[in-house]
């Protein structure tokens, strides 16, 4: 009897063998998922609470990721990099801050649109800048030394400490998110702004300035994810187009304003892409096993591409048809409120 899910699937000349993944391999698969994933997170969660606070989808977040990067690169060339960890989101916060209190507020009155284009503006002059100042080569930001060595090894796949790192601040941020909007007189004050903001100005308090907070504290999140992953992704002028497009699609999976939409999108989309190319699945495998029969002569058919498709091939296009699925059948994502 064939089993029910297949969990690896290997090519031998005798033909498709059904055998069951090693489990050292996936436990590799799923930490490096989930480093992916939590890193995803970090830049996802600042985005999300912005819109979950103003409505304001910011196209140029990825370009505030990009700009922690390259402040901690130049911090860390005289302080090091763990001064660089604390001051790059600080500045990257305030500059965020300043951005919506002299640039975003003054658009906001005249609907999305307006917001959309002085945020899509702001990011294409955020990557001329870089380029002026630091120039279009990748810049040598390397993992502190005090990292630099190997946590531990599964079956000879060695996990480097910085990742474990990576992990722990991630975590950390999440929980210390969710506590602060669910637990302090902050976070009902933030909530209760986003519902009720003429109310909440009654009651005595500055919901502008709560506003510019908000965008500050995203922005500083983005410069977080930049500041921990310059060192392994790369620093340069295009990172923050590699990672733009995805955080949207994380949003809108996990459910625009949703702070645990944006954790479990982001694991999944780092736990898909990451088994996807780990494992050369074939559409050919997939699509025999379900009952279709191959085509033959394969080269005159219609449908000869998607028989020769490979799931590494196609793993960087999982999460985008994730999200047309989730927009057809859940438009408010997974976790959300509001419809994308």
């Amino acid at each position: 009897m064939k089993p029910l899910i297949p969990e690896t699937w290997i090519t031998s000349p005798q033909g498709v063998l059904w055998i069951t993944a090693d489990m050292d391999l996936i436990l590799v698969n799923l930490i490096d998922g989930l480093v992916t994933g939590l890193l995803l997170f970090m830049l996802s969660a600042g985005l999300t609470l912005i819109f979950s606070m103003m409505g304001v989808l910011n196209f140029a977040h990825a370009s505030f990721y990009m700009l922690g990067a390259y402040f901690a690169f130049q911090i860390s060339l005289y302080l090091g990099f763990w001064m660089g960890l604390l001051i790059a989101p600080l500045v990257v916060g305030v500059l965020g801050a300043g951005v919506e209190r002299y640039g975003l507020r003054r658009v906001h009155q005249y609907g999305h649109v307006p917001e959309l284009i002085f945020t899509f503006g702001l990011a294409l002059l955020i990557e001329e800048l870089v380029q002026f100042i630091w120039g279009k080569n990748q810049m040598p930001y390397a993992t502190p030394e005090v990292l630099q060595f190997t946590a531990f090894s599964i079956a000879g796949n060695s996990i480097p400490a910085y990742k474990i790192f990576m992990i722990f601040i991630s975590i950390a941020i999440f929980i210390g998110l969710l506590y602060v909007l669910t637990r302090t007189r902050v976070g009902m004050i933030i909530q209760a702004a986003l519902t009720y903001p003429k109310t909440v100005e009654a009651l005595g308090h500055n919901v502008p300035l709560i506003f510019m907070g908000v965008f500050g504290v995203g922005t500083a999140l983005a410069g977080v994810a930049g500041v921990i992953a310059g060192p392994v992704l790369g620093t340069f002028p295009g990172m923050a187009f590699v990672l733009g497009s995805i955080v949207f699609v994380t949003i809108v999976i996990g459910g625009l304003g949703s702070l645990w939409g944006a954790l479990v999108a982001s694991l999944l989309i780092g736990w898909i892409t990451t088994f996807s190319k780990a494992y050369n699945l074939r559409m050919e495998d997939l699509l025999t096993w379900l009952g279709f029969t191959k085509p033959e002569p394969i080269w005159d058919s219609a449908w000869r591409d998607l028989w020769s498709i490979t799931s590494p091939q196609i793993a960087d296009i999982l999460p985008y048809i994730l999200m047309v699925l989730i927009l057809i059948f859940r438009p408010y994502g997974l976790f959300g409120k509001r419809d994308a």
